[in-house]
């Protein structure tokens, strides 16, 4: 068996290969896991045509949620992110996915010194020393991305200096592509994919992973953020030295503390647990109510506490937003939700974006009007968060709705903030804390300030519309004219059917080939004599098996395709 740790060790120093390799590779890996559903729906099979008949797995038994884990896992960087972010859809994957991707981490082998040294010294073109007074070539932390290491400047200012992998970024990019393709192809194979628009979740997923490898906007989201929180005793933002900082390579001032989840040390330390929860619950909302720009990777090791009760914040690669049209949407479903009206919950669910095609409306209202039952009258310190985002997530599972972009992140960095909040104090009730700054948001949408900006800019919109209507009618018309306006029709019933058949004309062209050989084996036994020349001996054993083994494949692929 493949160990985690072999597996990373040939990672290391990967490169971008060739396309068609990097297909056959993954192909394989998937093969290897006995995922052939995710090889036939992605349209890789004639990168493993045969493998994956004989090779089910690995020799010890796992389930099929471990062997989805490892796969990810041998295929490096780009998938190992997108297993940690798919774990968060609580709208598409199962508990037991949810809970095996979950384990997923972003861990590799350091690099060698003189590695991190010469992509140093490359992208200052200046020696090391000439930067930094010290440096420790052994990382504090090693990820799949880039790794990171104690340092002084100069003037003896301790920082930690983030540096990333040679070629990982071209690495992702090819794999980005890839899987734009393999989107492509599901959707187009399996109406689940192009039900929750795969193509889609890949395109915010990229956009996800490119900003951790752009190390200047990395700097930028941790001024930003440091704006924001001035005059915060609370919680502390590093400093970024922008001298010694490019694309990839990042020097922050350094933050010392106890980690979050060092229970024993924080009590150890007479630390205020409760209050650094409270410190923590009134930094994620401020992001996300307030600001409008939150830190998206919110795991332990991203926090330190400092004396004082004080937040110390590391690592932003992974942030989000909260547009105004989300906030809108956010204030109109909270009105909802306070409502006894079940079909305006429900007109709600359809504003927000998650409502797709063919949605049961009476069956989605008798959940929902389930749903409230459950919490209704309860007060509001005594619920906590995950277990009502898990049912609403089980209905939105259940009906087959889809979760807006921009939505999974921030329902994922809060339940993560919840999570640590009451790991530290399990007493502590983060909904109470939460319905202020909500309420907040509520108030300020609708304020006359607020008023007036929306009215502001309709006047703006609608002066623009009468200003160009008449042009675009005008371009219009002449288009009709000239005839140069085409429409486009997509049937959207035939797509089953064509790939039906497409597997049939596979297997009959296969067929052929397989009769072929037979019969240029019959002709060439009648031909030759096989004990006078032993070479026709061995091309006639060849063809027999060629023969043999496409004859098998066309057969099993016939008895497979009739299973249940």
């Amino acid at each position: 068996m493949h160990s985690v740790s072999s597996v990373l060790d040939r990672l290391a120093h990967i490169a971008p290969q060739s396309s068609a390799r990097r297909y056959r590779q993954i192909s394989q890996v998937l093969a290897r896991h006995g995922l052939g559903f995710f090889i036939s729906v992605a349209g890789l099979e004639r990168f493993v045509p045969l493998q994956r008949i004989f090779n089910r797995g690995y020799e010890q038994p796992l389930s099929r949620p471990e062997h989805v884990r490892r796969a990810l896992e041998e295929l490096g960087a780009t998938f190992i992110k997108l297993g940690q972010i798919i774990s968060t859809r609580a709208d598409l994957l199962p508990v037991a996915y949810q809970a095996e991707l979950a384990k997923l981490q972003d861990a590799a082998p350091p690099l060698k010194a003189g590695v991190v040294t010469s992509v140093i010294e490359s992208e200052f073109d200046r020696p090391i020393d000439a930067l930094f007074g010290s440096f420790d070539p052994a990382p504090l932390a090693a990820a799949s991305i880039g790794q990171v290491h104690a340092a002084t400047l100069r003037d003896g200012t301790p920082v930690v200096v983030k540096v990333q992998r040679p070629a990982v970024a071209d690495q992702i990019e090819q794999d980005l592509q890839i899987l734009r393709n393999l989107a492509a192809n599901a959707s187009r194979r399996w109406p689940v994919a192009e039900e929750y628009d795969v193509v889609g979740l890949v395109h915010e997923f990229a956009h996800t992973l490119r900003a951790e490898t752009d190390y200047i906007q990395e700097g930028r989201n941790a001024e930003r953020f440091s704006a924001n929180f001035a005059g915060d005793e609370s919680v502390a933002f590093p400093r970024v030295f922008w001298e010694e900082t490019t694309n990839r390579v990042l020097t922050l001032e350094r933050i010392d503390g106890i980690k979050v989840d060092d229970l024993a040390a924080l009590d150890a330390a007479g630390l205020d647990r409760s209050r650094v929860a409270m410190n923590g619950a009134r930094m994620v909302l401020k992001m996300v109510f307030r600001d409008r720009f939150f830190h998206a990777d919110p795991h332990a090791g991203n926090f330190f506490i400092q004396p004082g009760e004080r937040i110390g914040v590391v690592d932003f690669g992974m942030v989000g937003t909260v547009g105004p049209r989300i906030q809108e949407q956010l204030v109109w479903t909270l009105l909802a939700f306070t409502s006894e009206d079940p079909d305006r919950q429900v007109d709600a669910l359809f504003e927000l974006g998650v409502a797709g095609r063919h949605i049961d409306r009476a069956a989605l209202k008798r959940d929902v009007e389930h749903l409230r039952a459950r919490y209704y009258g309860r007060p509001v310190g005594e619920i906590a968060i995950r277990p009502v985002v898990n049912d609403v997530l089980g209905v939105v599972r259940r009906h087959r709705l889809h979760l807006p972009a921009g939505y999974a992140l921030l329902l994922k960095t809060v339940l993560m903030h919840e999570s640590l909040v009451t790991r530290l104090d399990p007493s502590f009730e983060f909904t109470a804390v939460l319905v202020p700054y909500a309420r907040g948001m509520m108030v300020r949408h609708f304020s006359p300030l607020g008023w007036g900006k929306s009215v502001g800019q309709a006047g703006i919109d609608l002066a623009r519309l009468g200003i160009e209507l008449p042009q675009q009618l005008r371009r219009l018309l002449s288009s009709l004219e000239r005839g140069d306006t085409e429409f486009a029709i997509r049937p959207s019933g035939f797509d089953p059917i064509l790939r039906r058949l497409e597997r049939t004309m596979n297997r009959v062209v296969l067929g052929i080939l397989a009769a072929a050989f037979v019969i240029a084996l019959a002709v060439l036994l009648s031909a030759y004599h096989v004990r006078s020349d032993p070479q026709i001996g061995v091309v006639l054993v060849v063809g027999f098996v060629l023969a043999s083994v496409l004859g098998v494949y066309v057969a099993w692929s016939i008895l497979r395709s009739g299973r249940p």
